[in-house]
């Protein structure tokens, strides 16, 4: 006897997006739905979307603040959506209040960033009150992120954390210039139509960016600086503003020294790295860091935000993991442990951990490459960590994800897509790049063969060579071979001049 399966509702309207015209709110939503439907780690169906002219607002439950987080980013980043709004409430398991006080004690105090922080926090079913004094928003929004990974956890009343105190240190015009410059140089938003003012250190924000993450990166930016608040009502989201046309100014080549020097303010935003001893220097658009940091985070951190500037080709990552005290390895076996199982996403999984000299060893199975990933950034962030060898194995269901290439494609099991599984996973992963507000304009082939996508062609920027890998990941491959190269020069420039970026496998 044949099964058949049932296509989701809206499944005809998630066919790839031809033109702008196609980017109806019904589309939108169907892809949001979809995409959510399919991200491991969020229970979708728990979840409403309604699109408006392109403004999506989110609805229902989730449980935990990180898998409320990961819904929201996936819907900033779907082609043709202007903004997102959420109400999606967090419904915790029951975690009594002392062992919540005693695991959101405990983030903070293993976190080496945040361990000598003077926040104190009480715990009230479920819900953290924080207080005490921090000397950045970024170092609140660190706080912040750090407590979102505690299981139980599902909210924060954060009136008495207050951020530095005291003189304001940047001038209106400081910010203005801040803003200006590390607008212009961060990859991820595209500055050259909007306008920023300060006034008594509120930052104005005005003019079109191209997709409602940008938008908000825009307002993190501005918060950065020193601004007391940020008025971006009259920053606009248009779908005309993605065009490469436009982007092209923004890639235009820049010198090794402007480079460095964008890269050098870049880390100084970042509260885990500002305080570390780190050398940079800049080579034909190649970047190297020296030096040395006192946590493989740190280590991580420096060359993700040196990926982040215009004109980084690659990075060579020098610096030198030397904690600032020793830590005992049966103290950082213990201390990792404790991170796994408090996480809302690992929490179950069975993962060992061995430690030596501070290095790390992972072994087990999870379900996914995201759980694997997870697991891994918990470890580095351990105090007393130099290295992380991650041999988790992912373990995922093959019939689950046969079932998810119908279901994606709208198709049932006798389509030629889905008899033919490499087709129908290839057309997985161009539907999802389509959809990305990022990708789908980028020059990105896809080969499938027994279950493994191989990526080539050429896309903008590294973050873009990143999400493209996680999103094939996250379509069903079972391994991605990312051979997709970075551009150096402006798209679409004659002769467009190429960085070949590290593989890296599995894990992109």
């Amino acid at each position: 006897m044949t099964t058949h399966l049932q296509a989701p509702p809206n499944s005809a309207l998630l066919a790839c997006p031809a033109s702008a015209d196609d980017l109806t709110d019904a589309a939108i939503t169907a892809a949001i739905e979809t995409l959510l439907a399919n991200k491991k780690g969020l229970s979708s169906h728990l979840i409403t979307v309604q699109t408006h002219e392109g403004l999506v607002k989110l609805a229902g439950f989730t449980d935990n603040l990180l898998a409320r987080q990961r819904a929201e980013d996936i819907a900033l980043a779907v082609r043709g959506v202007r903004g997102v709004t959420s109400t999606v409430a967090v419904r915790t398991d029951e975690v009594g209040d002392a062992e919540l006080q005693r695991d959101v004690a405990g983030a903070l105090a293993d976190d080496p960033a945040t361990d000598d922080y003077r926040v104190h926090c009480t715990v009230a079913g479920g819900v953290v009150t924080l207080s005490g004094l921090v000397q950045s928003w970024a170092e609140k929004q660190l706080v912040l992120r750090v407590l979102q990974g505690v299981r139980g956890v599902h909210a924060f009343v954060t009136d008495h954390l207050t951020i530095r105190g005291g003189a304001i240190l940047n001038s209106d015009e400081e910010i203005t210039t801040q803003v200006r410059e590390l607008l212009d140089w961060d990859i991820r938003v595209n500055g050259a139509l909007v306008e920023v003012h300060t006034y008594e250190q509120v930052v104005h924000l005005s003019g079109t960016v191209g997709t409602a993450a940008e938008k908000d990166r825009l307002v993190a930016i501005a918060y950065q600086t020193g601004a007391t608040r940020v008025d971006a009502r009259d920053l606009f989201v248009a779908y005309w503003a993605l065009g490469r046309a436009i982007r092209r100014e923004k890639f235009a080549p820049k010198t090794d020294e402007a480079i460095a020097s964008a890269v050098r303010d870049t880390l100084r935003f970042n509260p885990r790295v500002r305080a570390a001893e780190t050398l940079v220097q800049v080579l034909d658009g190649v970047v190297t860091l020296a030096g040395t940091v006192s946590n493989l985070r740190t280590k991580q951190d420096a060359e993700q935000d040196a990926r982040h500037v215009v004109g980084v080709a690659n990075v060579h990552n020098l610096l030198k993991v030397r904690p600032g005290r020793p830590v005992p390895d049966e103290d950082i076996c213990p201390a990792i442990e404790a991170a796994l199982a408090r996480d809302p996403y690992v929490g179950h999984c069975a993962v060992h951990v061995q430690v030596h000299g501070g290095q790390v060893l992972l072994s087990g199975r999870v379900g996914t490459h995201f759980e694997q990933e997870q697991a891994g950034d918990l470890a580095a962030g351990a105090s007393g960590v130099v290295d992380v060898n991650n041999r988790l194995e992912v373990f995922s269901d093959a019939a689950a994800e046969e079932g998810f290439t119908a279901s994606f494609l709208g198709e049932d099991r006798l389509s030629p897509a889905a008899a033919n599984p490499d087709h129908a996973l290839a057309e997985r992963i161009r539907a999802r790049y389509c959809w990305s507000a990022s990708l789908h304009d980028q020059e990105v082939e896809v080969r499938v063969a027994d279950g493994r996508a191989t990526l080539t062609g050429t896309v903008d920027t590294w973050l873009d060579r990143k999400h493209a890998a996680l999103a094939a990941h996250e379509a069903g491959a079972r391994e991605v071979n990312n051979h997709l190269q970075v551009l150096t020069t402006a798209p679409t420039a004659p002769n467009e001049s190429l960085a070949a970026a590290p593989d890296y496998g599995n894990l992109a």
